[in-house]
């Protein structure tokens, strides 16, 4: 709690007790017979709580803008003690700055969470001058490819690769995950991770301004420019409607005045001076003015907690209607990654363990994503017992890398060639190929075809269950795009349940495909895609909402993405839904139970049924219980 919410807090207590006082002693003794004692006394309680409202009014009209909440309140706080309704007037400037404090209370909340997200990006650098002193300087002069030095307790201040030391890192603040990541040479790391345990060497791949940080918290500044269009319409309504109420308050005086003198009949300026000013304060937008924007606040702050980063409440209204969602496949169904799936032998010359050794010792001189995957499945083998015989490169001759085709080399003296189908007939081999799903890589030696391995692109362990969290939220439409094969794409559609793609894609032909689907629901249906934030940057930014998936430290998947998944979790996704519609509920909740109480306040009003009192309620009363509404958001 700040300083003003306690200033707050002391003032509101005191008025409380100074107002409960004089109404016991207002009841109990003649002191307040002379109006003038009255005035000073209850003014002094009315002052405590209300001086800033007043001075919001006057410098509202100084401003050329005075029909605001605080002329409102301030207009009929002054009329009740003109008519004498000291205790009534006081206690409506009271109750307005409780429902003022609740109010400032919920959005703190927020703001101290994305208080702890401003401060992710680190004021100093490391660098490690020629006598091997550590000098701290300022990051944004540092040059990409510099070395900083980070220790325990910082934070990694640029993006960059880690080329010395082992630590555990603290991410929460960037991707909400809770448990450390351990990285360690040759691994990538962000700006706002926290070293934990560990000094590490980090060569930066960026400069502090195109860092992760940097980029975060400009999204987050920004966020506030891309109002919902519930925020906009209260921006509107609030222009015309205060101007509106205030000269029907006029009118409640002004009409039955004029009515009487037609008729001849005795006035009665106080009574309708009384129903204008409870008209005023029962008008008075504060509920909607206050909770409408909280909700969306909330909501931005909430879904930051999770690791998703909604760039406007424009885009949580967005989020709440969506119908149909596109996915790109690799990096955000599947994990990117080609494993070994299966290795096959053919013929009985050879075994399993000697397909893949062969393949191995010829991938372990290339630097191809393949050959990497080949090695590493070897290498888990070897780590783990099932394989006993080591790679040794020294009786690897003759290698030769066939871009697009394979490698030829000699292995402990037999010619081997390894690659796609293309090497079949590069080598005059005939195969007659089983449907497999994958990427085959054949494995021919002394000029026989003896196995073949197959990779594959591994299903995210969540994705499944994402998906069907995602059905559940009434998001039937599921469509994946993928630039992979048909044989593939069908494997990994039938795996997730997902009843339509299109493979063999490139990056123009989603943004086609995604044209199309719109211009066939006539731009009637909010569409949504996903993807890895790398090549699907052009169909992110023509969708209707595009997420970003594991879109940390992607330049490409920030800046075109109106939603950012800060991991590579699909969970973000049904979460940001989630937290979207019921934000969408509760701002229809708080507008309808606001205008339908004031409505009826108003009807009574006027029928002289209720008065101040009720007046409070349909205002203050109104505007605390939305508060408390809008508060859920942030559970």
């Amino acid at each position: 709690m700040d300083k003003y919410q306690k200033n707050s807090i002391v003032r509101i207590i005191l008025s409380s007790v100074l107002v409960l006082i004089l109404k016991v002693v207002e009841h109990r003794t003649t002191v307040f017979s002379d109006i003038i004692i009255r005035v000073v006394f209850y003014a002094v309680p009315c002052l405590i709580v209300g001086l800033e409202i007043f001075k919001r009014a006057i410098e509202g009209i100084r401003e050329k803008n005075p029909l605001d909440e605080s002329f409102l309140m301030s207009i009929a706080v002054i009329g009740a003690f003109i008519l004498g309704d000291y205790f009534e007037g006081t206690m409506v400037m009271l109750f307005y700055r409780i429902g003022e404090l609740f109010e400032d209370v919920a959005s703190s909340k927020n703001r101290e969470h994305i208080i702890s997200l401003m401060d992710i990006r680190q004021d100093y650098a490391n660098i490690e001058d020629k006598d091997g002193n550590l000098i701290r300087q300022s990051p944004d002069k540092v040059n990409i490819g510099d070395i900083i030095i980070v220790k325990p307790g910082e934070k990694i201040p640029i993006d960059g690769m880690v080329v010395d030391g082992l630590a555990e890192l603290n991410t929460v603040a960037l991707t909400g995950e809770s448990l450390p990541r351990l990285v360690e040479a040759g691994d990538e790391v962000f700006s706002g991770m926290i070293d934990m345990n560990s000094v590490i060497k980090v060569k930066t791949t960026k400069t502090f301004e195109n860092s992760t940080a940097s980029k975060i918290l400009d999204l987050i500044e920004n966020s506030s420019n891309n109002k919902s269009n519930a925020e906009n319409f209260i921006t509107k309504f609030a222009r015309a409607y205060t101007p509106f109420v205030c000269t029907l308050s006029i009118l409640i005086i002004v009409v039955p005045t004029i009515i009487h003198i037609i008729l001849g009949e005795s006035l009665n300026l106080a009574g309708n001076f009384y129903k204008a000013l409870t008209f005023l304060v029962i008008s008075c937008p504060c509920a909607i003015l206050l909770s409408v924007p909280l909700c969306f606040f909330s909501t931005l702050g909430r879904a930051s907690k999770s690791g998703v980063l909604i760039k406007g409440s424009s885009y949580v209204e967005g989020l709440s209607k969506l119908k149909t969602i596109f996915f790109d496949k690799t990096g955000t169904l599947t994990n990117g990654v080609l494993t070994v799936k299966k290795i096959e032998c053919i013929g009985k010359e050879y075994t399993n363990e000697d397909i893949l050794y062969y393949t191995a010792c010829c991938e372990s001189l290339s630097n191809h994503p393949i050959a990497k995957s080949i090695v590493s499945e070897y290498e888990k083998k070897l780590d783990s017992g099932k394989i006993s015989r080591t790679i040794d490169k020294s009786q690897i001759k003759d290698f030769v890398e066939e871009s697009g085709i394979g490698i030829h080399a000699k292995v402990d003296g037999k010619a081997v060639s390894v690659g796609n189908k293309k090497i079949l007939s590069k080598t005059n081999i005939s195969y007659d190929e089983n449907i497999e799903s994958g990427t085959i890589i054949y494995c021919i030696i002394d000029n026989n075809l003896y196995g073949y391995i197959v990779l594959g692109d591994e299903v995210k362990p969540q994705s499944k269950k994402e998906l069907e969290k995602l059905k559940t939220l009434g998001i039937g439409n599921l469509i994946m795009l993928t630039g992979d094969n048909d044989t593939v794409a069908k494997q990994v559609s039938g795996e997730l349940k997902i009843s339509k793609y299109y493979s063999s894609l490139l990056p123009a032909d989603k943004v086609k495909i995604v044209d199309e689907y719109k211009l066939a629901v006539n731009d009637k249906e909010i569409i949504g895609f996903v993807g890895d934030g790398i090549n699907d940057a052009p169909v992110l930014a023509r969708v209707d909402i595009g997420i970003a998936m594991g879109a940390l430290g992607s330049d490409s998947a920030i800046e075109a993405s109106d939603v950012v998944l800060m991991d590579d979790n699909p969970s973000g996704i049904a979460i940001s839904i989630r937290l979207a519609r019921k934000c969408m509920q509760v701002v229809y909740q708080n507008i309808i139970f606001a205008i339908a109480i004031k409505l009826l306040c108003i009807v009574l009003s006027g029928l002289g049924v209720v008065g101040m009192n009720a007046a409070v309620f349909a205002d203050v009363g109104v505007m605390i219980l939305s508060v408390l509404n809008a508060m859920r958001l942030m559970l």
